[in-house]
């Protein structure tokens, strides 16, 4: 039969394509019904130290660590932190426990109201600083290596310029630096926004606003096209089960405390400070060029959220002179969980601090 469209289209075709689907969506009825709630978090840990709602976890193996300096993990507020440890075959932590390293992971928990008024000075000073000085007293060390992802980057860049003898190596994965880079899409709309008037209204920043935010930069890709290509692994009960792990992650986001989104927004988004200056948390200024310890600059190549720009800025505001960077070829999730970031990443991270661990 004559095909019809620029598509090349042919009643034969759109046959065997509704049949496809007709089979793929019954199968998937089965492999609904077959799988287990998906669960996330792989790797054992301990709860070592809390201040309020906010817990450092030690990651625990069967033998132990050869690393000499423990590495602690500082995520993100806007999501949870098990993302470095989502399956065992996608776990950033399982990479680096596999080496040798002994790593622990800060873990924020869900604000609530009582937590409106959290400052930026109460999580990078208080409870950062707390982890880090637990860390300090109990491996009878004088500085730890710090591993700051995303905006727990920016958070660990601040640490570092305020405390530089207690942080010995400092590793950054997509961590924002430059937040005015052109083609830096969240931090345009985050500039428009009337920061105060939101939460002077909201107080806490609901988890649902910031998650629509974030999907909205992508809506085609991330509102349609991904669940129309779920139907084609409908009938895959792994895939299905790595494709739910990632929604649930992906909507299992906490509120934001009030005071401490107020303070970001208004200082790094708004005002760039990093670059421009200003930087205050609490009464004291941040500098980069206090930033004197070795540090490692991850970023993703085709990221989205923090713009390769948006990293690299660290090169020339950071003090100190033994910096390298590694350009990974993925997005802003892909830098965690593909195939290839688990070969590469924690590869990359053990060899650097092995080097200067000596």
């Amino acid at each position: 039969m004559d095909a019809f469209g620029p598509l090349n289209i042919t009643a034969e075709s759109l046959a065997l394509e509704a049949d496809t689907i007709r089979r793929k969506l019954e199968a998937g009825i089965g492999t609904l019904r077959a799988m287990d709630p998906v669960d996330f978090g792989v790797t054992p840990r301990e709860e070592v130290w809390r201040d309020g709602k906010t817990v450092l976890y030690r990651f625990r193996v069967d033998r132990a660590p050869t690393a000499k300096v423990p590495l602690l993990v500082c995520y993100a507020l806007v999501n949870r932190p098990y993302m470095v440890d989502l399956q065992a075959d996608r776990s950033l932590v399982k990479g680096l426990l596999e080496r040798g390293e002994d790593v622990y992971i800060i873990d924020w928990g869900y604000p609530d109201r009582s937590d409106r008024f959290l400052t930026l000075e109460d999580y990078i000073e208080r409870f950062i600083g707390g982890a880090v000085d637990h860390l300090r007293k109990a491996h009878a060390l004088d500085a730890i290596n710090l591993l700051g992802i995303c905006q727990g980057g920016v958070f660990s860049l601040c640490y570092a310029a305020l405390h530089p003898g207690k942080v010995r190596n400092l590793v950054t994965m997509v961590t924002p630096v430059d937040f005015h880079t052109p083609d830096n899409m969240l931090s345009n709309w985050n500039r428009e926004i009337d920061v105060d008037l939101l939460v002077d209204t909201l107080g806490n920043i609901p988890a649902d606003m910031m998650n629509l935010t974030y999907l909205m930069l992508k809506p085609w890709r991330l509102f349609a096209q991904k669940y129309v290509g779920m139907v084609d692994i409908l009938d895959d009960r792994k895939a299905m089960e790595d494709f739910l792990r990632m929604e649930k992650w992906i909507f299992d986001s906490p509120d934001q405390a009030g005071e401490a989104f107020r303070e970001f927004d208004t200082q790094f988004f708004q005002g760039n400070g990093f670059v421009n200056g200003g930087v205050r948390i609490g009464d004291e200024e941040v500098h980069l060029g206090l930033v004197e310890m070795p540090i490692l600059n991850i970023f993703a190549e085709q990221d989205h959220l923090v713009p390769p720009d948006a990293s690299r800025a660290l090169r020339d505001l950071a003090g100190t002179r033994d910096y390298t960077e590694l350009s990974f070829k993925g997005g802003h999730i892909g830098i965690y969980v593909s195939g290839r970031a688990q070969k590469e990443v924690p590869q990359t991270i053990h060899e650097w601090l092995a080097k200067r661990s000596r």
